[in-house]
């Protein structure tokens, strides 16, 4: 069997369905395959649910851009809906006099980044926020939040149906052919077909580059590497010390062992970070033990044996191990060559965060394509 549409968006994960949604809504006839059963059961099922500011990332960067962009556009859209987020506020925390220099620079850097709310505490401030914290400064960011994230991606979907547009779940795309005429999908599951589109996302998370290797006509040197960093967090027994989200200051390999709170209460601390071959979502609790120094130097009241298997996400990397961070890669035809065609790699945090700004910016790359 074969069928026609004008786009097709592989992948319904938060930011597939913005994108699919932010076309739908322009009047782009549009369907999203899925090779799982459900929406958002990868990624943007297995993270933190944090609505971040957008304080770390390189000036200019597409993080920076998005995050900022999309934190307002999804409180908004949130407080529109009825969909739960909560602006609970983060604490950047020095333990040490050595790191308050650090925190200028944080500053110094959201600020490049259009953030202009953070406000640098001391640690007697930051101890009136919250009692059980132990710090020489930090620094507050009311910004930040946590969402209900199942919620958001309910919301897209119902806009995007809305919108007239299709979801195909047990879906997956197994090939394609990128032609002068269009691009063919070829679409496993029950009831094989092959999709032609005049324009296609993939969307696929951590699946992309695995994805984007089966496209016929796609230049191999476009796809970056792919590599799966996997993060590992444990839950705190009993009820939560704080009323605000608690992050170290960076340091060089990442933003160090952190508290969130969830919308239920719930205490977690991580990330562990593991570097893996293959996606494995198993938590070993021995990991735990590392954990507790760490936590200590801000909340030295930490009981002992608290912690326990909480979760884990893995995040589409594009850079290997102690390789420095790289940017979102949001490829269009003009860096790839194939005419219609948009590839996403390594859209790891702060995706959530961003899905709405990344689903206009890809509608505007492909806004030309659809005229």
């Amino acid at each position: 069997m074969s069928e026609t549409v004008e786009c097709t968006v592989i992948g319904a994960g938060v930011v597939g369905l913005a994108i699919a949604r932010a076309l739908a809504r322009r009047g782009v006839e549009t369907i999203v395959v899925e090779a799982e059963t459900a929406i958002g059961t990868g990624t943007s099922s297995r993270n933190s649910e944090v609505i971040h500011a957008g304080i770390y990332y390189p000036a200019g960067s597409l993080k920076a851009r998005f995050c900022v962009a999309g934190r307002g556009q999804l409180y908004r859209y949130c407080a529109e809906r009825g969909i739960t987020a909560r602006r609970c506020g983060k604490l950047i925390v020095a333990t040490e006099e050595a790191q308050v220099r650090t925190l200028a620079g944080i500053i110094d850097k959201a600020r490049a980044n259009g953030v202009d709310d953070l406000a640098l505490l001391s640690g007697a401030e930051a101890r009136a926020l919250e009692p059980n914290l132990a710090c020489v400064a930090a620094v507050h960011s009311p910004s930040t939040g946590v969402i209900d994230s199942h919620g958001f991606m309910l919301g897209l979907q119902g806009d995007f149906e809305a919108a007239g547009g299709m979801l195909a779940f047990g879906s997956p795309v197994v090939a394609a052919a990128c032609r002068r005429d269009g691009i063919t999908l070829e679409v496993g599951g029950a009831q094989p077909m092959a999709v032609r589109s005049r324009m296609v996302v993939n969307s696929a998370g951590l699946h992309a580059q695995a994805l984007a290797a089966r496209f016929d006509g796609l230049p191999p040197a476009s796809i970056p590497p792919a590599h799966f960093a996997k993060g590992n967090y444990y839950a705190l027994t009993g009820p939560s010390p704080f009323s605000r989200l608690i992050y170290p200051v960076p340091e060089a390999a990442g933003l160090g062992v952190h508290l969130t709170i969830d919308l239920g209460g719930q205490t977690r601390f991580g990330p562990d970070v593991e570097w893996i071959e293959r996606i494995d979502y198993s938590v070993d609790p021995g990991r735990a033990a590392a954990f507790y120094a760490e936590i200590r130097k801000y909340w030295p009241g930490l009981p002992d044996g608290a912690l326990s298997p909480g979760y884990c996400g893995i995040r589409p990397k594009i850079q290997a191990p102690h390789e420095a961070a790289r940017d979102f890669l949001v490829q269009g035809p003009a860096d790839h060559g194939v005419d219609g065609l948009v590839n996403l790699y390594g859209i790891e945090s702060p995706g959530l965060t961003s899905a709405l700004a990344i689903g206009d910016h890809v509608a505007d790359l492909l806004r030309e394509r659809a005229q």
